[in-house]
Order: structure tokens, then sequence, then C-alpha cells
């Protein structure tokens, strides 16, 4: 019999087991293709303002999820071939040499790699006009997308698998030849012994998961974060790391340890599962570590980009809160620019003329402005009329009522604005032709000019402004430098890039002349968001089938190692219902552990370093919990799944 007869009734005859290498393939070839045809998809490519950010991105994206596709299939194969260790002895035996043996699953990972690469190709070429139109949504492009195969794609996508059919004949050739062939027939009857458990080590593992969430839950503005930043970084990853395996390696051999000594321990079922899982430790410790750190990656994964995404929206108006806005230059200039917003396809909501005193400091810009190297080293002096007046077009009720010196910076971007009590005013002195001194009585996170912008390179410097009163307006108008700056209100300001680009190339004709547009940052900005979030679902969706194999594999190999011992008690007579009952419970304990560790560890960093740094937006908070109700969805039906897979496979004939 040829090699090639061999190959085809090998996949016959273990078709249960190569379902699901096939749909693992198949799956890896339908997200890789998916993703790659996006990259060179000409209807995305058309609209997008910023093509070259784009593709390096999905390049990049493109890397991490061929890590994944490498990493799953790789270990489906190990799985397979710990499997076929008794058919691979029976050919030694018969006198095959281990290079013809490495042949023939090199023939077989062609077969299936082949029907994956066509069923994959045609799947995700389908798929990538539902994803396309997915991240046309999320950049809120209304553009429609054709059914598209690019032919670099494709020819990425073959030279992908190709290498994995390599790369998985190198492993299977290795893991036959380190292997004696006495061992090959016993390679299923080996037992592993149960841990002993130590209280001292099972206090540690509590010990260091206590560590770790008291340090994250100080938050990164606590003084111990700020004064031992490396000692605090590297206590919590020991913390993380090491007490989650502690935890499974040590706390759960103890607490098993613990139940069975109680005098209710042979009541029910429970000497059964426990049993088992006192046996299981050592081989699950290091998958139950993974998959709880790897679940708490997924899990910030998500939830960070999705902030990011939701966050974007509104910080890009509240960094450029003016549609257009320009320092004013002379009448026939400014005259031109507004006839070319007229004659454009938005119409002007309102326009107002901002004047403003211009001066030096003389104080530390610190004291005023939070980051001040992203300030204007000039200070602009509004009136409060003229605050309050544009705060109230933007629907702002929260207008400032000033006297004498008093003065309101607006240090946009801030994380920490606040009010100074009456008798600990800081003194700000400023040189407007002479030298005067304000008493800074607020800091706002507020912008009235906002960044200034160019189509190109996005947000450059703001400028730093404070509001003194009309008062003392009034009084130093007649001896301070005066600036007006042009404020524009258009209608379908997001779509405003090609306006921007023509009066921006107006207004820059004089050198360092403030210019600010809403649309030169908003397409970028909310491309580069959506384009996170859309490599973060393709990601978590791979991550998430990685996961998954991890345990289906897992489940499939205990459960057929324990066939034996399902048989046995199926003869004494226990019920099918009991036998339920015990693999429920068993798989109870390794699946919930993993998931409650994981959650944690995500929940508190995406708490005390995301979402207290965005406090501005409470409906964070609904979102994140409902990425975690996701999950827990996902997670329980990968329980259950698992559950069904392990007792149909010990109730099969033995």
């Amino acid at each position: 019999m040829s090699l090639l007869n061999m190959t085809f009734r090998n996949v016959q005859r273990n078709f249960r087991v190569y379902t699901i290498y096939l749909f693992a393939m198949i799956t890896g070839v339908m997200v890789h293709f998916t993703f790659s045809s996006l990259m060179y998809n000409q209807d995305i490519l058309d609209v997008l303002n910023n093509k070259e950010s784009f593709q390096t991105g999905v390049s990049i994206a493109s890397v991490v999820i061929f890590l994944f596709i490498i990493f799953f299939i790789l270990y489906a194969n190990s799985f397979f071939m710990k499997q076929r260790k008794k058919e691979f002895g029976l050919y030694l035996l018969l006198g095959m040499k281990e290079s013809q043996i490495t042949r023939m699953v090199f023939f077989e990972n062609l077969l299936i790699g082949s029907f994956s690469l066509v069923i994959g190709i045609l799947l995700g070429g389908l798929l990538s006009k539902f994803f396309g139109m997915a991240l046309m949504n999320l950049m809120q492009y209304d553009n429609v997308i054709t059914l598209n195969f690019p032919y670099q794609a494709i020819g990425s996508t073959i030279i992908l698998f190709l290498l994995l059919a390599i790369i998985a004949s190198i492993q299977s050739f290795f893991m036959i030849s380190r292997v004696q062939l006495v061992e090959l027939f016993h390679a299923k009857e080996k037992m592993e012994k149960p841990i002993p458990s130590s209280f001292i080590m099972a206090a540690l593992s509590l010990m260091l998961l206590a560590t770790e969430f008291f340090l994250i839950s100080r938050g990164k503005e606590s003084s111990i974060w700020q004064d031992h930043l490396t000692f605090s970084m590297i206590a919590v990853t020991v913390g993380m790391i090491g007490g989650t395996y502690l935890f499974f390696r040590q706390f759960s051999g103890w607490l098993l340890h613990k139940i069975r000594q109680k005098h209710n321990y042979h009541e029910g079922n429970r000497v059964l599962w426990i049993s088992s899982l006192r046996f299981q430790i050592r081989s699950n410790t290091l998958n139950l570590t993974f998959i709880s750190l790897f679940s708490a990656t997924i899990i910030f994964l998500i939830g960070f980009v999705s902030i990011n995404y939701a966050v974007q929206f509104e910080a890009v108006g509240r960094n450029l809160p003016n549609d257009i806005a320009f320092q004013s230059l002379d009448k026939e200039t400014n005259e031109k620019i507004d006839a070319r917003i007229k004659n454009s396809e938005h119409s002007i909501e309102y326009h107002k003329t901002l004047e403003a005193l211009v001066g030096k400091p003389n104080t530390n810009m610190d004291l005023a402005f939070e980051n001040p190297e992203y300030f204007s080293k000039d200070v602009f002096l509004f009136p409060e009329k003229a605050y309050n007046e544009i705060i109230s077009l933007r629907g702002n009720q929260e207008e400032i009522d000033l006297e004498d010196m008093e003065a309101v910076s607006l240090s946009q971007g801030t994380d920490s604005p606040k009010s100074f009590p009456s008798d600990q005013l800081p003194r700000f002195k400023v040189n407007v032709n002479e030298d005067i001194t304000l008493k800074l009585i607020e800091k706002k996170d507020y912008a009235l000019l906002g960044w200034a912008s160019d189509p190109v390179q996005s947000m450059l410097l703001k400028p730093a402004v404070l509001i003194i009163s009309d008062e003392a307006y009034q009084d130093l108008k007649s001896k301070a430098k005066t600036v007006h700056f042009e404020i524009y209100e258009i209608e379908n300001e997001k779509q405003a890039e090609s306006l921007s680009t023509d009066i921006h190339a107006i207004v820059t004709k004089k050198p360092d002349t403030y210019y600010s547009s809403f649309a030169d940052v908003y397409s970028k900005q909310i491309e580069g968001s959506s384009l996170m979030l859309f490599a973060a679902a393709f990601l978590a969706v791979i991550a998430l089938f990685a996961l998954a194999s991890v345990i289906y594999f897992k489940q499939l190999r205990e459960a057929t190692e324990e066939q034996r011992q399902y048989s046995i008690l199926r003869k004494i007579g226990t019920a099918d219902r009991e036998l339920k009952s015990v693999i429920r419970k068993q798989l109870l304990f390794v699946f919930f552990p993993p998931l409650v560790l994981g959650i944690l560890h995500s929940w508190l960093i995406l708490k005390y370093y995301i979402l207290d740094s965005v406090q501005d937006f409470p409906q964070l908070t609904s979102m994140l919990w409902f990425i975690f109700a996701i999950y827990f969805v996902i997670y329980v039906l990968f329980y259950l799944s698992s559950a069904d897979l392990y007792y149909k496979i010990v109730n099969q004939k033995y």
C-alpha cells in the first residue's frame, strides 16, 4: 500500500479527530484571508484619508493573527500526535521508517490544508464583504463594499498554510523520533500522581494575589506607584503570574485535600469527581494558569479598545470644539475664506469674531497649564463675556463670573481640573506691555479655541487661554496687543476635509498663523480607533478560538484516558444521570476559577488605570459590564459543550 493510500485511509478512519483539525484549519484560513483581503480592498482604500496608516495597522495585526493561527494549529497537531502514538508504534513495528511516517503525516496535512484553503478562501471572501461593511460603519462611512478576492490575499494565505504544513510535519517528526517503541504502546497508560499540597504554599498563593489586587487598587496617582514604580510593577507581575500559578498548583490541591478529609466525603458522588481532580492537578496547572491570564488579556484588550473607540467621538469634539477657527487676517483674505465656506456644501450655523489680548507669561506655565510643552508660548486673555457667549452657543450652561483680577485657565486635557480655595489662590504673572498679576480661581479641562491642526499632521499645539473679568479686560485693552479669531460652526462638519484643506492653505500663507479644524482630526482619529477596535475584535475571535482549542483538546484527551474508569462505573450500575453530574462538577471546578481570576485581573486594571482616567464618561462602566457578560456567556457555552463532549467520549464502548 502506498503512502498516499495510507493517508486517505487514515483520514477516513480518524475522521472524528480530523474533523476537529479540519475545522481549526478552515477557521484559520477564513480569518486570515478575511483580514488580509481587507488590506487590499480598493473600495475601502478609496474612502480612507490615511491609507498608509491603515495598511500598516492591518499588516501588524496580520502578524499577530498569524502567530495565533500557528499556536492553535500546532497545539492541535501536538494533540493528534499524542492520540496516535499507538498507531505510529504499530507502523514502526511493521518496519516503516520514521521518515516514511513523517511523509505520511505531511501528506495528511497537505490534504487537509488544500481542502481548508479552498473552503476557507471562499468563506473568507464572503465574510470580507460583511466585515468591510462593519468597518465602514465603525468609521461612519456609508460606502458600498463589493465582494472581492484580492490575489495578494490569496497568495499570502497559500504561503501561510504551506508553511504551517511544513512546521507541523517537522513537529510531528521530532515527536515521533524522541519516543521509544515500548513507550508508544503504553502512551495512554501513564497515571499521574497527586501533588503533595502545603498550607504554607496555598496561603502564599492567596497572599500574592492579594498583593496584586491591593497595589492595582491604589491607582496610578497613589504614592506607592509614584515613588516606587519599578517595585510596584514587579510586585504586580509576580502576584498576577506567580499567584495564579500557585493558586491552581497548591491552593486547589490543598482545598481538595481538606474536602477529602471531611466526614461526608463519601456521600453522593463527591468521591468520584474530587479523586479525579486530585490526580489531574499536575497537568491542569499550566493550562488553567494560561486560561486565566489569557482570559484577562482578551478582556482587557477588548475593554481598552472599546473605551478608546467610545471616547474618541467626544474627545475629538473636546480637543477641537470649533468646526473651523483661525486667526483673523486682512479684510480681503477673511472675506475670501468666508465666501469659500458659503459656497461649499457646509452651511454656516454661526460665525463669531473673538478678540483677545496677547501676553507673555512671567510665571512658570505649570501653574496654570498641565503639560505646558503642548501649549503655545504666548498667553491669550479673553473676556468672560466672549467666553460665556461661545459656551452658550455650544449648549454648555457652566458660565463663569469673575471680579477684578480673577482668572480661569483653560488647561484642556488635564487629568486634574481643580477649583482653588479662596484663601490659596495661585498668582500668575503676565506681561501685556505691562506686568499684571492674575489670581487663578480655577483650572478647567475645557477648550475655547482648541488644538491648532493641520490636514496632514493632525494636532500641533494648543493655544494657552486665560479668561479674565470684563472690567480687567477693558482696563488692559488700550495698552496691550490684540488679536482676533474667526469661529465658524458649519453643517456636516465630519465630512469637511476638502473645505478645511482649502482654508488651511489660505490661512497658512502667513507663517505661524493659528488654524484649527474639527475635520482635520476627526477622520484620522475615528479611522485609527475604528481600526484598533476592528483588529482587536478579530484578535479576540482568534484568541477565543485558541482558548477553546486548549480547553477542547484537553477535555478530549482526559475523557479518552478515563473511558476505562467510566466503563467500570457503568458496569457496576452507576446511572447516566449520576455520571453526567460527576462530569459537570469536575469540569465546573476546572472552568470556574480561571474565569473568576481572569475577570478580576482585567477588571482591576481597567477600573483603576483606564476608567478612573475618563470619569467624564460614566456610560463606559456599563459598556465594560456588557463585555464581561458576553465573555461569561461564551465561557459558559465552552463549559456546556465540553461537558457534553466529555460525556459522549466516556460513554463510548471501551
